[in-house]
């Protein structure tokens, strides 16, 4: 599973700034379509100091999704506000404006 995790990181980490990703673009960009849930675990045990862009990954509606923290999701809207990503309404962002052309 390390190895798995490992690629995930890899790509989000292409990620530009000002650009997201979805949890199942990351997973067909690793070789492994279909597997959204998986990138999700990953980044849920994302190393401490680990110099990975999580936030710039959200669901396929372009929403941030929940966590287990009650702060994370303002924290995650902070970090990409930062980058100049706009959301619409209460949590979500144009995909189709800020999503990575990673293909």
């Amino acid at each position: 599973m390390r190895s798995l995790y490992r690629r995930f990181y890899d790509i989000v980490r292409k990620i530009p700034r000002g650009r997201v990703a979805t949890y199942g673009q990351v997973a067909r960009l690793a070789g492994m379509p279909r597997h959204a849930r998986h990138v999700g675990y990953a980044l849920a045990m994302l190393p401490d100091g680990e110099a990975v862009p999580w936030h710039r990954v959200l669901n396929s509606k372009g929403e941030i999704s929940f966590r287990d923290h009650p702060d994370s999701a303002r924290h995650q809207r902070a970090l990409l506000e930062r980058e100049r990503v706009v959301f619409r309404g209460e949590k979500r962002i144009s995909l189709k404006r800020f999503q990575w052309k990673s293909e």
